[in-house]
């Protein structure tokens, strides 16, 4: 009897979880749809980020470097990393005459993990906790299908697109948490949205991109740190070198972004806190019609698109294989090793 008893009250509070769960999952619905709503017509104020340390990877040239000249004209204090030395000396000295901003440069190849410790290191030392992470750094391998590809390209294109977002997490994601401030933004691609022919690894990479930077949202959200926001950026081709070459079957539906214009729609969404910016806005419409169309007419959208022969006329920059220099002081500071 006692058993029973008990086990009727365990069903009924199964029940009762059950009742609450569904009606905080109406109020929660209808409360965001409406909040949605309001914000097509009202777009919420921007955030001050003056005396911010922003940290953006990939910064010594193309999109990295127009975020940081747009974030810059805020007051923050920038730490510029790339791979390629001299070019990130020659944009870090154009960035310290057109702002009056802190402007500091480290030489970091964000796919090696022991560098990316290093280095953090030492920007924690040397400037201080960031608190605003752009993981811009990217790479295409370029005009090869998949079994075609060097394994070693295939392997630095994943290092740098999807694996390196995990070192920069750690190394400066645990001070974001202790203060519950901070902003995580990753810039990924249309790739991390569809499936593109001749880009495999890179859009595996660019899902996985997504996939890490929407599952550490979730994350904070269930420690309860909602002080760390989340910008997730998804363009279609921007003109830069990257993928020289490529052209738009529909420019008119899917432009061609000009850098300095995403840029400013990247810098606005983080101000804004905005969690997603698909550029241009039609891929809002392509997403919501790839969630329920069938497969094969999948197929033919992507076709419609251009999606099959997008890289037929690829003559960008593919992925680097050549060493770097890294400036005396961070030779001297650390010995930076290879995973």
């Amino acid at each position: 009897m006692h058993n029973q008893v008990i086990q009727c009250f365990e069903r009924l509070f199964i029940k009762l979880r059950s009742v609450k769960d569904f009606i905080e999952l109406i109020i929660g619905a209808t409360f965001y749809f409406f909040e949605a709503f309001v914000r097509l017509l009202v777009q919420p104020a921007r955030k001050d980020v003056e005396g911010e340390i922003v940290l953006i990877t990939g910064a010594a040239h193309g999109i990295g470097k127009l975020i940081a000249e747009e974030l810059g004209r805020l007051g923050v204090t920038l730490v510029l990393w790339d791979v390629n030395w001299e070019a990130l000396e020659k944009t870090s000295k154009e960035l310290r005459r057109m702002l009056d901003v802190r402007v500091y440069a480290y030489a970091c190849d964000c796919s090696r993990r022991t560098e990316v410790y290093k280095v953090a290191d030492l920007v924690k030392r040397e400037v201080g906790d960031v608190s605003i992470l752009v993981n811009n750094a990217g790479v295409v391998t370029g005009k090869y299908t998949f079994t075609e590809a060097p394994d070693n390209l295939v392997d630095r294109t994943l290092r740098v697109n999807a694996a390196a977002h995990f070192w920069t997490y750690k190394a400066f994601l645990p001070a974001m948490t202790a203060r519950n401030h901070g902003h995580l933004v990753c810039i990924a691609c249309h790739g991390g949205l569809f499936a593109m022919n001749g880009l495999a690894d890179y859009c595996a990479s660019k899902f996985a991109a997504i996939g890490f930077a929407e599952s550490i949202a979730l994350e904070l959200l269930v420690l309860k740190r909602e002080g760390i926001k989340t910008t997730i950026v998804c363009p279609y081709l921007i003109n830069t070198t990257m993928f020289g070459g490529c052209q738009t079957k529909w420019p008119s539906f899917l432009p061609i972004i000009d850098q300095k214009d995403a840029a400013k729609r990247i810098v606005d969404a983080i101000l804004r806190e905005q969690m997603y910016l698909l550029l241009p806005s039609s891929l809002y419409l392509l997403m919501a019609l790839k969630s329920f169309m069938p497969a094969k007419l999948g197929i033919i959208f992507v076709n419609f698109f251009g999606g099959l022969d997008l890289m037929d006329r690829f003559r960008g920059i593919p992925v680097p294989t050549v060493s770097y220099k890294r400036p005396q002081r961070q030779r001297e500071n650390s010995v930076l090793g290879e995973t």
